[in-house]
């Protein structure tokens, strides 16, 4: 684990990243702000999507969504349908004019970064890809995944069944009343011993 100064500058690299969003905004066209931008740049990573679903990858309210979607629709870079399972939604496209303007939005921030990091060698480029990718992913970025699923719980153990009662055997049937008092009356009868063929003779 990092040391605690070297998150405390890591904090303030990042407060100071502003200056970078800054300079990628000022190549921006002047009718395309960086939330059209970013609603273009969405759209041609998902594809068509519900207005409900931008507006969570955007991660603001759906009244500046939809503020986004007009301006876009004004300038012809995308169409708003209605939604097929639900007509109080609208499902975005982008149109051959919009996928114009995102090429174009592509390649005025690439030429920005390679005059910018011409020092820099390839692998320092791709390090920093890494990096900044391995960071998103620590924060959960929505754009990657709307929200991180739950941790999945454990299946319940099954209860141990109920102990059984122990069988019971069937009790012998009661003896007469009569019967009862001739055994308490009457000697038992003797058994003779069995003779063996000696005795016989």
């Amino acid at each position: 684990m990092a040391e605690q100064a070297q998150y405390e500058e890591l904090a303030r690299q990042l407060r100071a990243f502003g200056a970078v969003k800054r300079g990628l905004g000022r190549i921006l066209p002047q009718d395309c702000s960086a939330g059209s931008a970013a609603v273009l740049a969405l759209l041609g990573s998902h594809g068509d999507m519900r207005m409900s679903n931008l507006s969570e990858l955007l991660a603001v309210d759906m009244s500046v969504t939809s503020r986004h979607a007009a301006h876009l629709a004004e300038r012809g870079w995308i169409t708003r349908s209605p939604d097929p399972a639900d007509k109080r939604s609208r499902i975005l496209h982008l149109t051959p004019e919009g996928h114009a303007m995102l090429a174009d939005l592509s390649r005025r921030s690439t030429n920005l970064l390679a005059d910018r990091l011409g020092d820099w060698t390839d692998a320092e480029v791709g390090r920093l890809i890494g990096l900044l990718t391995r960071l998103r992913a620590s924060f959960g970025d929505c754009r990657s995944t709307s929200h991180r699923p739950p941790s999945a719980a454990p299946p319940p153990e099954p209860e141990p069944p109920e102990p059984r009662p122990p069988a019971q055997r069937p009790s012998a049937p009661p003896i007469p009343v009569r019967e009862r008092e001739r055994m308490q009356t009457d000697p038992a009868p003797v058994q003779p011993y069995p003779r063996t063929p000696a005795q016989a003779t």
